[in-house]
Formats: C-alpha cells, structure tokens, sequence
C-alpha cells in the first residue's frame, strides 16, 4: 500500500469499474455496482467519478428504455449537463443506482438517479440533461 502522498505523486492511474442493470424499464431503471479497488479513491471510499458514471450510464438507459436509439444512433442520449450533490459515501460492499424522469421529451429529458448504499443510504443525487443525438 503506498502512502497518500506516493498516490498524489504518481502519473498512472489503473483499475477496473462495472456495474450491472438490474430491472429497466420506461419509468425506472436499477443498476448495482460493487464496491472495489479500481472504484476507490486514497481514502478507500467510492470516488465521486465512479458514482458519477453509474448514474449517467444508468440515467440513459432509463431514457433508451423510453424512447429507443436507431440503428445509426440516432437519438442516443447525450448528457449535456450533470449536476451532483454528494451526502455520504461507503469503503465496501455495492451501492445502487436508481434512476427516473424529471421531464421526458423527444429531444431534451431530465432525469433524476439516486445513488443508495448500505441499508438505502443516499450517498448521492444526480440530476443529468440529456439530448437526442441527431
């Protein structure tokens, strides 16, 4: 284990992020992602981008559930604006993802993803803009 220091100094950074979709749907979409190392930051916490990316990979799916991409991509969600309150975070275990429309349109939708850990603790809140690519 290298220090905080030896990790600030350091120029490469590895590890590996996954989660998976438990339920989709056009109205929610759920997705879990286990707690480890390549999502922790010095602290052994789950880094804020880590939680970040779950919710906007979980955020378009809930609108491609909605309203389908056509083969060429056309209109696959684009995020054009995420905002992130962070309340708490978790060193092991998985945290969840759960995901609903604000607003749905046919080329701008809003939506909001909840970030849950243990025992359905908000850690964070997610509110993302996305547009239809054209």
């Amino acid at each position: 284990m290298t220090t905080l220091q030896e990790h600030i100094q350091s120029s490469k950074r590895t590890g590996t992020i996954e989660f998976s979709i438990e339920a989709r749907g056009k109205e929610c979409v759920l997705s879990r992602m286990p707690i480890q190392p390549g999502v922790l930051n010095p602290f052994g916490v789950v880094q804020a981008g880590a939680m970040l990316w779950l919710a906007d990979v979980t955020a378009s799916i809930l609108i491609l559930e909605a309203q389908p991409a056509d083969e060429r991509g056309k209109g696959f969600p684009l995020a054009i604006d995420l905002h992130t309150s962070l309340f708490g975070n978790q060193k092991e275990g998985d945290i969840r993802a759960e995901a609903r429309f604000v607003r749905q349109g046919k080329t701008i939708s809003i939506v909001r993803t909840r970030i849950l850990g243990k025992e359905d603790k908000l850690l964070a809140e997610v509110t993302s803009t996305h547009v239809a690519a054209g």
